[in-house]
C-alpha cells in the first residue's frame, strides 16, 4: 500500500509518498515528472515516517544540516538508482557537477562509463525531490542549470544551504 501527506515548506506545498516504512517520493507542488496519480491510488495518512520527514525539513529549511535518517525506497532503473545513490553522497552546502557524477559511476561500476548527458537525466527523474539533494548538481562551468521543480526552487534550496554559485 502507497500512503501520502501534504507538507507546507517554504518554496511550496510538498507531498511525500511512503510505502509505510520508507519514503518512495517527495514532489514540489508543480514539479515536472510529478507522482501522476497518486493522490488517487494512495491513502493519506499520518505515519511516523512522514513525522519523521516534517522534523528533517523543518531543520533543513531553518538553514541547518538535518541529523535524521530517513529510510528511501525509490522506483526507477537501476542505473537511475546507482546514480540517486551518488546524489546522497553529495554532503550538505556542497555542490558536484553531472560530469563528477559520470566519474563517480564509473569508479563505482567496475570502470563502466555513462555520460554527463545521461547522469543529468537519471538526476532529473529523482523522485525523492530535496531529501536526496539534486538540487545539488551543477554545470561543469558552475552554472545553475535545469531543476524539476524550477531553477528559482533550486536557487531557494541552494541559498538555505549557503552555496553561493557566483565564487
Amino acid at each position: 500500500m502507497e500512503y501520502f501527506c501534504k507538507i507546507k515548506s517554504p518554496v511550496g506545498m510538498l507531498t511525500v509518498s511512503s510505502d509505510g516504512k520508507n519514503i518512495t517520493g517527495l514532489w514540489i507542488e508543480g514539479q515536472k515528472y510529478f507522482a501522476n496519480g497518486l493522490e488517487t491510488d494512495a491513502e493519506e495518512k499520518t505515519l511516523p515516517v512522514f513525522e519523521n520527514v516534517q522534523k528533517w525539513l523543518d531543520i533543513y529549511f531553518s538553514g541547518k544540516k538535518p541529523d535524521i535518517k530517513l529510510a528511501f525506497l525509490p522506483k526507477g532503473t537501476p542505473f537511475q538508482k546507482s546514480i540517486w545513490k551518488i546524489l546522497q553522497k553529495i554532503p550538505y552546502g556542497k555542490t558536484i557537477s553531472y560530469g563528477e557524477i559520470a566519474s563517480q559511476y564509473k569508479i563505482e561500476n567496475g570502470g563502466k562509463h555513462t555520460s554527463a548527458r545521461a547522469v543529468g537525466t537519471a538526476v532529473g527523474r529523482n523522485p525523492i525531490s530535496i531529501l536526496i539533494p539534486c538540487h545539488r548538481v551543477i554545470g561543469k562551468d558552475g552554472s545553475l542549470t535545469g531543476y524539476a521543480g524550477g531553477l528559482s526552487k533550486k536557487m531557494q534550496l541552494l541559498q538555505i544551504e549557503e552555496i553561493d554559485l557566483d565564487d
